[in-house]
């Protein structure tokens, strides 16, 4: 049976969220790394937006979301494991869906506006980096009162957020943080260290038509 296509960019976080979400559940896909000054016909035939992610399932369904394919690649997995990332309680999955809703709905567009504040000259990139970082201060309190952000236990919230936590950081490596965000950056430091973002991170190829097929799972990696 075909597997599973995954069209995604290799630096963008939402396509990262997917990778990992992806390797959590251990599911196989073909990856079609893209450019994005060249998107392939056959990825805007499936999803005319032309953004990444994008999974196309054998069937012909198309998921186009990043966190929908995390949220198909751990229903996929049907496991304890996997559903311990999902949230144990409703109060946990209250909590993992409202951190990912506020990474995305409030802090995303702030990280754009500070990483490309010459686009944006109506404040200053220290204006930009002060209003996201309010979605820092939040994450650093959840920090400190348990080593990952939703419990003790690693959750879809960490591995959802952390690609846009590192870009954040990203913008101005020289910028020290950890004055005032030492959890944040603690936690930052041992996620992206993991052998699953590593494996995540991995540089494939720009794909083209006939391009011998690069899958996503390799060696068996640890989560």
């Amino acid at each position: 049976m075909p597997l599973p296509i995954l069209y995604s960019f290799r630096r963008c976080p939402y396509a990262m969220r997917a990778r990992l979400g992806l390797l959590l559940g251990q599911c196989q896909v073909e990856v079609r790394e893209i450019t994005l000054k060249a998107k392939p016909a056959e990825m805007l035939a499936i999803s005319p937006k032309g953004t990444v992610p994008v999974l196309q399932l054998p069937t012909g369904e198309v998921i186009a979301e990043s966190l929908d394919i995390m949220l198909w690649g751990l229903h996929k997995a049907d496991s304890p494991a996997a559903q311990q990332l999902l949230g144990q309680t409703t109060s946990a999955q209250s909590l993992i869906n409202e951190l990912i809703v506020q990474n995305d709905v409030e802090f995303k567009p702030w990280l754009d506006k500070y990483k490309y504040a010459d686009r944006y000259p109506e404040y200053s990139q220290a204006d930009y980096f002060a209003k996201a970082s309010t979605f820092l201060v939040r994450l650093e309190a959840q920090l400190q009162q348990h080593p990952y952000l939703i419990s003790p236990a690693l959750s879809l919230a960490d591995f959802a957020i952390v690609p846009f936590i590192r870009q954040f950081t990203a913008v101005d490596a020289k910028r020290d943080l950890n004055g005032d965000f030492p959890r944040l950056m603690a936690w930052l430091t041992e996620l992206t260290s993991t052998d699953i973002f590593q494996h995540a991170m991995t540089k494939y190829v720009i794909w083209q038509t006939g391009n011998t097929p690069n899958y996503l799972l390799g060696t068996s990696i640890s989560k």
